[in-house]
């Protein structure tokens, strides 16, 4: 069966700091809520409990996965909270020990009790979680989740498995592999944008496509001027000092600006030799992280920990590239990149927690890469090369996050797949196609087989690596 996987699946809007450890657990929970109240059963509940297993369980107090859940329980939506309520909803539930379940019923809520850290893992995926509610007759519902990476979760039985089937059918041109998607852009003689957005339009209309791929884009600029003008310290511990408003600020000196738009048009106007440009990407990309650590609102693309690559990267096209371009271009940009980032998760995995950090900037990396070339005149053929250049030079990147953290080494990585998204993009764009010695596809198996043989010490345990050879006294 071949899945359907919409753009809008691969870029959600949600908050930090992690897609699999954060904005996972937190629709987890909702499911939860959802399928109790489908049993009728909510009005019935007097405690419920979490238990988080494996990555979840090491890395979930260093990635909020113990307030995710208490969000999720409460009601709480990632995608519209006003995240300065997030610090005022979790004290309250830690003073009261109560929680305003599904934000209708108030139950006793003790979260260093009801939210357990089991080291062990579940054995369908590393980042398992079971909710169970203990109800007014004695007797219990459970139910077990896993996040999969980039905020995706599914259950062992896959129930979603004929929603999936149904909407698959749908589309006219039902993609696995990078070939068939090569094979409708020869047949149908159109770029790999033009598919894609064929497809979506047997979900949504043209309108609704066209408002809410803009409106993830100005999340993204709204995400990475927050981050060029915040400066302190971030959260967790770490004492990671911000980074992006001091490279900002020696960037763009006393420019005038007062609107996330302004302020593209004003760095359209500074300087641009290459070292410059570096310095601009990396500020681009460290600015979204920083928000993201921060646990600011971002735009999962394809996942939490590696969100700044895919806008550093559009944002360097629209301030440096082209300043022409607009509303167009960005939907062709983000299109592109949902497309490849739905490829990789089909064939191989967008979780750390399964693939180390090569599933994450990797497969953001590729993204980029394959977006940026199309919209400097790739053709499809050069388009996947892009992509695959990209993620070549990521094979067997490990996550080990220092302290559990999405800070070290995760936010300077987003600077360097943005780079490299750049530079694959430019050797695409030099190359023939018919030289190419590796497909897309390839990598793509490559990098599952490379996630399998991967020790688990380096898959977002924070076990191994930097995440030991690091303490946090050393910080």
């Amino acid at each position: 069966m071949k899945e359907c996987i919409s753009v809008f699946d691969m870029l959600k809007i949600g908050v930090g700091p992690s897609s699999s450890h954060t904005l996972g657990p937190w629709r987890a929970a909702e499911r939860f809520l959802a399928e109790l109240r489908d049993e009728n059963l909510l009005h019935q509940i007097n405690r419920v409990k979490v238990d988080l297993y494996g990555s979840l369980s090491l890395t979930g107090k260093g990635h909020a996965t113990d307030l995710a859940v208490m969000l999720g329980l409460s009601g709480q939506d990632p995608e519209y909270i006003p995240v300065e309520n997030i610090a005022g909803i979790i004290k309250t539930i830690e003073d009261k020990n109560e929680i305003l379940l599904a934000n209708e019923f108030a139950i006793p809520f003790y979260f260093l009790q009801d939210i357990a850290f089991n080291r062990e893992f579940l054995p369908f995926h590393a980042n398992g979680l079971t909710f169970t509610a203990y109800l007014t007759n004695d007797t219990e519902y459970s139910s077990t989740f896993y996040s999969i990476g980039g905020g995706f979760v599914v259950k062992e039985e896959r129930e979603n498995a004929k929603k999936n089937l149904e909407i698959e059918c749908s589309f006219p041109f039902p993609i696995d592999k990078a070939a068939e998607l090569l094979t409708y852009c020869k047949t149908e003689n159109k770029k790999i944008s033009e598919i894609v957005y064929e497809n979506e339009k047997s979900m949504r209309t043209e309108e609704v496509i066209n408002h809410e791929l803009i409106r993830i884009w100005n999340i993204m600029l709204e995400c990475m001027y927050i981050g060029c003008h915040s400066e302190g310290i971030l959260p967790g511990g770490l004492n990671v000092r911000r980074r992006a408003f001091d490279m900002h600020q020696n960037l763009i000196g006393l420019s005038n600006y007062n609107s996330p738009q302004s302020w593209l048009e004003q760095i359209r106007l500074t300087e641009v030799k290459f070292r410059q440009i570096l310095k601009w990407v990396s500020c681009f990309a460290l600015a979204v992280n920083e928000v993201n650590a921060a646990l600011g609102r971002i735009v999962t693309a394809p996942t939490n920990g590696s969100a700044g690559v895919i806008p550093a990267v559009l944002m360097y096209y629209l301030v440096i590239e082209n300043h022409q371009a607009g509303e167009k271009e960005i939907k062709q940009f983000l299109l592109v990149a949902g497309e490849i980032g739905s490829i990789f998760k089909k064939g191989s995995t967008i979780s750390a927690a399964m693939g180390g950090c090569q599933a994450e900037i990797g497969v953001s990396s590729s993204m980029a890469a394959a977006a940026l070339c199309e919209l400097m005149g790739g053709t499809p053929e050069q388009v996947l090369m892009a992509a695959e250049i990209a993620m070549e030079h990521h094979l067997g990147l490990t996550c080990d996050p220092i302290g559990g953290l999405v800070q070290i080494p995760c936010i300077e990585r987003n600077t360097m797949g943005a780079i490299k998204a750049i530079n694959a993009a430019e050797l695409a764009l030099e190359t023939d196609p018919k030289n190419a010695k590796v497909p897309l596809d390839k990598v793509v198996d490559t990098m599952w087989q490379t996630a399998k043989d991967m020790n688990n010490k380096y898959k977002e345990t924070s076990e191994g690596g930097l995440a030991i050879a690091v303490n946090l006294a050393d910080c």
